[in-house]
């Protein structure tokens, strides 16, 4: 079976262009660009699965005329990847049923916390909340069926927080990567489609820089790898142009397929 990945934000924290800034990749007229924040949409079958659920969500949904989702995988809690999670809503208001929502155990406990109403049953003043329907991972790694689908994850660090890597057939998604253990690598050999974060050239606490990621890259074997993440530092077009053959970022509304 062929699916296809979408990608609706590939910016940083910040977005592209940030705001304020007068950079030239800020001010750029190209649309490779400007970037919403770091969010991806997986279609596999009929079935349609948001990778995490930033602050543009809203305006990614209407720019690529999401008007339905049957699941959510969230990587971490970061507000980058979280900040829209009540924008789903609509979907309830929609679909009449409670949206199917994969997370770590680390990333649900923290969504409890940070966004206690979701938890909770229908208002008695009528009002309502996004309805999630929490599916979670409590190993680092491993294998497990989201909606029938089989799906492969992987646990690392960005700083002190637990991040999740998922891998639907020959596709890996790997974004917010700083620290790892080989069993990262291990488990995503074989890979045909890297999709990982890279920010910029310069160095991060938090992030890998463009050369981690390509080292990244080439532990895993990928024959091919699109860098997501990618902060306001780097021009697409000029960056590419530097860039191994076979990695290139990505840009918002690139379409990519893969097999399942």
């Amino acid at each position: 079976m062929q699916g296809k990945l979408l990608f609706l934000g590939t910016g940083g924290s910040a977005g592209v262009p940030v705001i304020t800034c007068k950079c030239p990749v800020c001010t750029s007229n190209s649309p490779f660009n400007r970037r919403y924040r770091p969010s991806a949409l997986v279609t596999i079958g009929k079935k349609n699965l948001l990778l995490d659920v930033g602050p543009d969500f809203r305006d990614q949904a209407l720019h690529y005329n999401i008007d339905r989702l049957d699941g959510v995988l969230l990587t971490h809690t970061h507000y980058d990847h979280v900040g829209g999670i009540d924008e789903l809503r609509v979907f309830y208001f929609r679909q009449k049923m409670r949206l199917p929502t994969l997370a770590s155990i680390e990333t649900y406990e923290e969504l409890r916390h940070r966004f206690h109403y979701l938890f909770q049953t229908k208002q008695s003043d009528g009002s309502l909340q996004s309805q999630l329907n929490f599916e979670v991972l409590e190993d680092d790694f491993g294998k497990t069926k989201f909606l029938n689908i089989p799906i492969k994850y992987v646990s690392f660090y960005q700083s002190n927080m637990k991040v999740t890597g998922y891998q639907f057939g020959d596709l890996a998604y790997i974004s917010d990567i700083r620290e790892y253990d080989n069993r990262v690598i291990d488990a995503l050999k074989g890979v045909d489609t890297l999709v990982l974060s890279a920010l910029r050239y310069d160095p991060s606490e938090v992030h890998f820089s463009i050369d981690e990621a390509v080292e990244f890259s080439e532990k895993v074997g990928a024959r091919r790898t699109f860098f997501t993440h990618i902060a306001h530092d780097l021009e697409h077009d000029a960056t590419n142009l530097k860039l191994p053959k076979n990695i290139r970022l990505a840009h918002d509304g690139l379409e990519i397929l893969f097999t399942v």
